[in-house]
């Protein structure tokens, strides 16, 4: 399970630090792709595994192609190197509109790379009091 954010740096050459608890989970190397949030969704191979079948499952209709290209244009699989780094593909980082800091963020079966302004920004539309969001809502299986 992928827990905890960290904040890293890419550098000149699209090379990002991948955390050594995330790397362990992760496996030899994992697949990168874009997501429909405007972040990166990192996935172990297994679980992208899985997800890959359940696009191409879809019904076959125009519209359903259009999807599937969608959802596999920029997927990528890195394998770190000595350093623990991954390079990241210029579609990656033009998606995910990522340039120098970046917030690297567990989400349970998931990681998640923001470009820092947009984490931000993300973060505080979020937590504003207009989204009407109750604890409850948030964590609808927790009893309090």
């Amino acid at each position: 399970m992928f827990q905890g954010n960290h904040v890293h740096n890419i550098d000149a050459k699209n090379r990002l630090f991948i955390p050594a608890k995330f790397r362990e989970e992760l496996g030899e190397s994992f697949v990168v792709c874009p997501s429909p949030d405007g972040c990166l969704f990192v996935y172990t191979e297994e679980h992208w595994a899985d997800i890959a079948q359940q696009i191409s499952a879809k019904s076959q209709t125009r519209q359903d192609r259009i999807r599937q290209r969608n959802a596999f244009f920029g997927v990528t699989t890195v394998a770190p190197d000595k350093q623990g780094r991954i390079t990241l593909t210029p579609i990656l980082m033009e998606k995910a509109g990522l340039s120098k800091e970046v917030m690297i963020f567990g989400m349970t079966t998931r990681i998640e790379i923001w470009d820092m302004d947009r984490w931000n920004t993300m973060m505080a539309s979020m937590l504003s009091a207009e989204n009407g969001l109750e604890d409850e809502d948030m964590f609808p299986e927790i009893n309090y």
